[in-house]
């Protein structure tokens, strides 16, 4: 009897060693895998804007409550030349993601679907 429980206990843990394998070797198939090109058509596909250096264009904000946008917020004034061209690039789907540099001299970088 003795014999048989031997044998049983081995065959389970057998089976049992042979599932463990199993879910490790389809974890590390999954994470390491690399991604096929029909995946990764799938996948958005983005395409960067970076505008940056000097321009002729007036950025400075105005105190004119006559070019405000949002007349009941607490800000002191608004950018209404810089909210001009930031609204015709959000109109071609645009999107601003951060702005860098000096307050002189920003970077501002925007992103869109391809």
């Amino acid at each position: 009897m003795e014999l048989r429980y031997a044998s049983s206990r081995r065959a389970s843990l057998l089976i049992a060693m042979a599932i463990l394998v199993a879910v490790l070797f389809a974890v590390m198939k999954t994470t390491g895998r690399t991604v096929s090109v029909a995946e990764e058509n799938g996948r958005d596909k983005w395409e960067y804007l970076a505008v940056a250096g000097a321009s002729s264009t007036n950025f400075t904000p105005t105190g004119n409550p006559a070019m405000r946008k949002e007349s009941n917020v607490g800000f002191g004034r608004e950018g209404f030349v810089l909210e001009q061209h930031l609204d015709k690039l959000g109109a071609n789907g645009w999107e601003l993601v951060t702005v860098t540099g000096t307050p002189n001299d920003p970077v501002y970088y925007f992103k869109r679907r391809k």
